[in-house]
């Protein structure tokens, strides 16, 4: 099934100077949001009163949230602890008592709508545990962007993985701007939902760099810009109807999973949709202006202006053919 035929002629890289203004947009907003909203973080990373209720029969969480929020505790975090029956409730600690003394008035209101609810366990944790976790998530991101950085570029070119990791951290610091704007707790499922995202955009990316350099190989005529053109024509149906499915399945995780599941899913609809754009227009546009200005720089250091291929893997063979290919256009002879 192609959405897009193959021998589409879409000029993708001659609009990309449009796709990067809406890049430069929309990284703008982003930073307004950080520097004037901030993140806001949740009690994973900021730390808090973790107390864990038994019920004696299967708990309604959207009831409790709502008795909590009724009580004073809007910001209470609840969730199922390894059954229905088991709650966990995480809140932040409450000024001018202690974490028992919190239980315990937590406990008697959940008592007044069921009063078989029993205290399991109650748990403080610091903010320093907080910041530890914090810390691990940053270090696991920048692995992440590192061993992409290598694989890419092992896989293709420099120039290629340059595009790619600058793409990738494009979208996040987007995503990360969403979430600061629209006030979403950043907590350890939206960094799952992060670090998810890293690897769906660049799998897409990928995709488009393996038909990129392949038609580098088959198609003889034409520029880069065309060839590349070509490539992402290629791989559009491929893309958007990946993209489509997972954004559909992350949509009914939204809808149906609960205020646990909503931060991550509404990270990863908007991750989706970033990382479907910046695999169409951002990473390999990247890839051709880097690819683009590093020609030229050499072309000046060597003033032969042959226009060799930027991009694309060409045998030693090939670059010899094409020398002497140019040396006969220019008169010379072949040695």
């Amino acid at each position: 099934m192609n959405l897009f035929p193959l021998d589409s002629k879409f000029d993708f890289f001659g609009k990309r100077f449009i796709a990067y203004g809406v890049s430069v947009l929309l990284l703008v907003l982003s930073i307004v949001a950080l520097t004037t909203k901030g993140i806001n973080m949740g009690l994973d990373f900021t730390g808090g009163v973790v107390i864990e209720v038994g019920y004696p029969k299967a708990a309604n969480l959207d009831a409790v949230r709502a008795l909590l929020k009724k009580n004073q505790y809007p910001d209470a975090v609840v969730q199922y602890f390894g059954s229905s029956e088991a709650v966990m409730i995480r809140m932040p600690p409450a000024k001018g008592q202690n974490q028992n003394q919190q239980a315990d008035q937590v406990l008697s209101v959940l008592k007044t709508e069921e009063p078989g609810v029993t205290m399991r366990r109650v748990e403080y944790v610091g903010p320093a545990v907080g910041k530890e976790l914090f810390n691990s998530g940053g270090m696991a991101m920048l692995v992440v962007l590192g061993g992409i950085l290598v694989y890419v570029g092992f896989r293709f070119q420099l120039k290629l993985a340059a595009g790619a990791v600058l793409a990738l951290a494009h979208d996040l610091f987007m995503v990360l701007g969403f979430v600061s704007a629209t006030g979403i707790e950043f907590n350890l499922t939206v960094l799952a939902a992060f670090l998810a995202l890293a690897g769906y955009s660049i799998n897409d990316t990928i995709v488009v760099f393996d038909r990129i350099r392949e038609n580098f190989r088959k198609i003889r005529k034409g520029s880069e810009i065309e060839v590349m053109n070509i490539s992402t024509n290629q791989t559009m149906s491929r893309t958007v109807m990946t993209s489509m499915t997972t954004f559909l399945t992350v949509l009914a995780l939204y809808l149906f999973g609960g205020e646990t599941l909503s931060g991550f899913s509404l990270t990863l609809l908007v991750g989706i949709v970033l990382g479907t754009f910046s695999s169409i227009y951002v990473a390999a546009s990247l890839a051709l202006d880097l690819a683009q200005a590093q020609g030229s720089a050499e072309d000046d250091r060597q003033g032969s202006g042959c226009g060799y291929p930027a991009l694309g893997e060409i045998d030693l063979g090939e670059i010899d053919a094409r020398r002497a290919v140019t040396s006969i256009n220019r008169g010379g002879r072949l040695d």
